[in-house]
């Protein structure tokens, strides 16, 4: 019997990176996943990865999962989403917010566009996949799991220091952490956990790697997305009325719980 056997999790933004490891891994414990992303076609070879090749891919695994295409700045196709989602397999057990947008850039002169576009698809996507799926997690009685993948960036830089990733994209991800502790008080007597979880430093995934050169020792010296994906699956694992209002990051689980990463048939990166 798979760790979790009979669930259903959705894992937003997971045609690659992050959300693909963790649906794999979710799929790989047993879970039925909901693969879902805007990206249905590759248009650029430095992004590789789709909703369907993930799909695909978990398949071969032996797992079980829909693809379902949704671009979460959009409120028509998160509607969609939590409808085709509870159409397909009738709950949802699991949300992983994971899909995500960086536009670096100072406050100064920050374009509005993607300001809002951030804080739509970072901040308010969450907060609406979370008001559309729990109230189902609430009625059947059966507990659930939310995790919201955060970053480092929250973090309060010093005056001296200057993060590339700009104060919006931190604004953005504090955000998702506050919410992570507040909805957790209001899910608690539901048994329904809901925490954040970031990767300690850096992950060579595509996204990440865009734009940007990365050498063998980058790649070498970045923390395997298998990892922060074992974490994923023992929040979702854990006694929901223990493990919840964490913000969390891959290292603080490794300790806790002594984990070890397993292969989940993630292609490995290479230099660029």
């Amino acid at each position: 019997m798979g760790l979790l056997d009979g669930k259903v999790a959705m894992v937003t933004g997971s045609s690659r990176g992050i959300g693909e490891g963790i649906a794999r891994r979710l799929a790989l414990a047993g879970a039925r996943v909901i693969v879902t992303a805007r990206t249905v076609e590759v248009r650029d070879e430095k992004l590789p990865g789709t909703v369907h090749s993930v799909v695909q891919g978990i398949q071969e695994l032996g797992g079980e999962a829909i693809a379902c295409a949704a671009n979460l700045q959009k409120k028509e196709d998160r509607e969609k989403l939590a409808e085709q989602a509870l159409a397909t397999y009738g709950q949802v057990d699991i949300l992983v917010n994971n899909a995500a947008i960086l536009v670096p850039g100072a406050v100064i002169d920050f374009p509005e566009r993607y300001f809002d576009r951030m804080f739509e698809i970072l901040v308010k996507a969450p907060f609406h996949l979370c008001q559309l799926l729990l109230p189902g997690m609430i009625e059947r009685g059966n507990g659930g799991s939310v995790i919201n993948i955060s970053s480092s960036a929250a973090r309060h830089p010093k005056p001296t220091q200057r993060s590339y990733d700009g104060a919006v994209y931190g604004m953005t991800k504090a955000a998702i952490e506050r919410l992570t502790t507040g909805l957790a008080s209001e899910m608690y007597e539901h048994h329904i956990s809901v925490n954040s979880l970031s990767p300690d430093s850096f992950i060579a995934t595509p996204g990440q790697m865009f734009g940007r050169k990365y050498s063998q020792e980058m790649i070498d010296a970045a923390e395997p997305v298998e990892e922060i994906a074992e974490a994923a699956l023992a929040l979702v694992t854990a006694d929901p009325t223990v493990e919840t209002g964490g913000i969390y990051y891959t290292s603080d689980l490794v300790k806790k719980y002594g984990l070890k990463a397993i292969d989940i048939g993630m292609p490995a990166p290479q230099p660029n």
